[in-house]
């Protein structure tokens, strides 16, 4: 319990809207075979009232970008860690690939706050379609990272 409270103490220093009234910004990333995962966390993480950085591109298949592409995603994402205040790691089933890894790591570098969205024990290994949490279960789990990280719904 008392990781919970430091962590609440260090987003209250952190939270912009608590010291310049701005929204907080907030970067999602996470595995983009999860696509549902980014659609449903945006969704609570805006009606919430923070600004949402996520993805615009699905880099699986890809086949249709390209490897210098790929490369170019990944650089432009890190940008938008840059911009953030936070990074929300969407992790379904556990799971974080290289290039989320990658981002997680740079993201921690940068000193932003980093949260996962599910324990990582869940699994370490991709998991098979029928295994994909569900918009509702990523919803609430959304909703519970917020309110652990001392955010509450606005609208």
């Amino acid at each position: 319990m008392n990781g919970i409270n430091e962590m609440k103490t260090e987003i209250e220093t952190r939270d912009p809207l608590r010291v310049t009234g701005s929204p907080p910004v907030v970067c999602l990333c996470g595995s983009t075979r999860f696509m549902d995962a980014f659609c449903a966390a945006g969704w609570e993480l805006t009606l919430a009232g923070q600004i949402v950085l996520s993805v615009g591109v699905c880099k699986h298949g890809g086949e249709a970008i390209g490897p210098e592409g790929a490369e170019r995603l990944d650089e432009l994402h890190r940008r938008k860690i840059d911009l953030a205040d936070w990074v929300l790691i969407l992790n379904c089933c556990g799971y974080i690939g290289e290039s989320t890894d990658a981002e997680e790591k740079y993201a921690e570098y940068c000193g932003k706050h980093v949260r996962r969205l599910f324990p990582t024990e869940f699994c370490t290994t991709p998991p098979d379609a029928g295994q994909y949490p569900s918009w509702e279960s990523i919803a609430e789990a959304t909703r519970e990272t917020m309110s652990i990280a001392g955010y509450e719904l606005t609208v």
